[in-house]
């Protein structure tokens, strides 16, 4: 069931980005950031769960995964935006 979640929310964030797009409206790139980091935390928890671990142990890692993912969306963000000025 969480991966039907993590298709339908992949789905509502192109569907927005279309949106965004129709209307001519920008995106700031810490939202693109949060929602990635968002998706992908989502099927890293998924996948960790469809695997044969103890429970606890699914849970962990997919937390500390996601935000080792947040961390380095957030550096690279960071990085990038020293760079431009």
């Amino acid at each position: 069931m969480l991966t039907a979640v993590a298709v339908l929310a992949s789905l509502a964030f192109i569907g927005w980005l279309i949106y965004r797009a129709i209307r001519r409206k920008s995106v700031r790139a810490h939202v693109m950031s949060y929602a990635v980091s968002s998706l992908t935390g989502i099927y890293t928890f998924g996948f960790f769960l469809s695997m044969d671990l103890p429970q606890l142990v699914k849970v962990v890692v997919s937390i500390v995964f996601g935000v080792a993912l947040i961390f380095l969306a957030a550096y690279l963000q960071r990085r990038r935006q020293l760079g431009k000025r």
